[in-house]
């Protein structure tokens, strides 16, 4: 009897050893993953069942930057039709932003301004649809508001239409997921966000060649689109849905020091997602006592696309997501670069 009792509680102690040891284990590899993010606040959501699969700070309020432009696109698709074409006021061509830089005066279809906000991240695209729909940006900011709230969206507030800095601006990770998840119901929206490169065309015939500012789309095969966004105060941000084994999933993170990083934080939590969904992992969220303090820089990463290496262009097809093949000139152009020296004032 006494050697069957010592060998159960042999039994036991190797138990309660494996436990702790386990546990242990557990929370290191935990901490160390949040330790490996240099965003402030990251989450990954199972697009299914709504369930956070990986979040650091998750309801953390920071400044939306650009990702505002998803909230934009919504609320202008609603009460504008894609072909109606609008003028560009002064209000709206004077608005800081990167290029293509639009004129007063110049006509473009709400279509192509989408193109220009989501794809580019065009502030004075977003200020002029804002105009269209409301009369005025400030009037369009509450129907903005109105739309966060009623998506559940409850830790958003918005102040303006492009994500420049404004006072009471702000967004949580959490929030955008469930942004992204209403904004892929729009077939313009998600046509847009995963779309390479485009040409737009104004009325009078001048021509802009755009660049997602999205790199993954070029390095991630199961990524199906996001947005960025970027200003001094909100650094860079990021909200995008992905695939993982048929499985749809949405990543978001604000606060991140630069682009380089900012895609680097994006795969983690695409990994951490695929080792939850296949059961190597759980899901779990951490608060942590992290303040976001570092400063911000931006450096493009994005591959470079010439103009003359465009093969594909687009041609509007209502509510398909596909973009049909179509030869562009060969004559030779070189996108510019503008506005780096003030892209501390910009939301891109």
């Amino acid at each position: 009897m006494k050697s069957q009792e010592k060998v159960s509680r042999r039994k036991l102690y190797v138990k309660v050893i494996i436990f702790f040891s386990s546990l242990i284990l557990f929370f290191f590899n935990s901490t160390a993953f949040a330790d490996d993010m240099d965003a402030p606040t990251a989450v990954v959501v199972d697009a299914h069942t709504g369930k956070i699969l990986y979040g650091k700070n998750p309801e953390l309020k920071l400044p939306p930057a650009s990702t505002t432009k998803l909230v934009t696109a919504m609320v202008a698709l609603e009460r504008l039709s894609p072909g109606k074409k609008i003028t560009i006021s002064e209000r709206a061509a004077k608005t800081p932003t990167v290029a293509p830089r639009l004129k007063e005066g110049e006509i473009y279809t709400v279509h192509d301004l989408i193109y220009l906000a989501l794809m580019r991240s065009v502030n004075s695209a977003a200020v002029a649809l804002a105009e269209a729909v409301a009369g005025s940006e400030e009037d369009f900011v509450k129907l903005m508001n109105d739309k966060a709230i009623k998506i559940g969206a409850k830790d958003t507030k918005f102040a303006n239409a492009s994500g420049l800095p404004g006072k009471e601006q702000y967004t949580t990770v959490y929030d955008l997921t469930k942004i992204m998840s209403h904004a892929l119901s729009y077939p313009l929206i998600r046509e847009v966000i995963q779309t390479r490169v485009y040409v737009i065309h104004s009325e009078d015939g001048k021509e802009h060649f755009i660049q997602n500012t999205n790199q993954l789309l070029w390095t991630e095969d199961n990524v199906i689109g996001g947005k960025t966004g970027y200003t001094k105060r909100a650094r860079h941000c990021f909200v995008s849905a992905a695939r993982i084994d048929n499985r749809l999933v949405y990543t978001a993170l604000l606060g991140v020091p630069n682009r380089d990083k900012l895609w680097r934080d994006t795969q983690l939590l695409l990994a951490r997602a695929e080792n939850v969904l296949s059961g190597k992992s759980e899901p779990l969220v951490q608060v942590t006592n992290e303040k976001p303090i570092l400063k911000a820089s931006y450096k493009r990463t994005a591959l470079s696309v010439k103009k003359k290496d465009v093969i594909k262009t687009q041609k509007k097809i209502k509510g398909n997501q596909d973009i049909k093949a179509k030869k562009v000139s060969n004559k030779k152009s070189k996108q510019k670069r503008k506005g780096n020296a003030k892209v501390n004032s910009q939301s891109i």
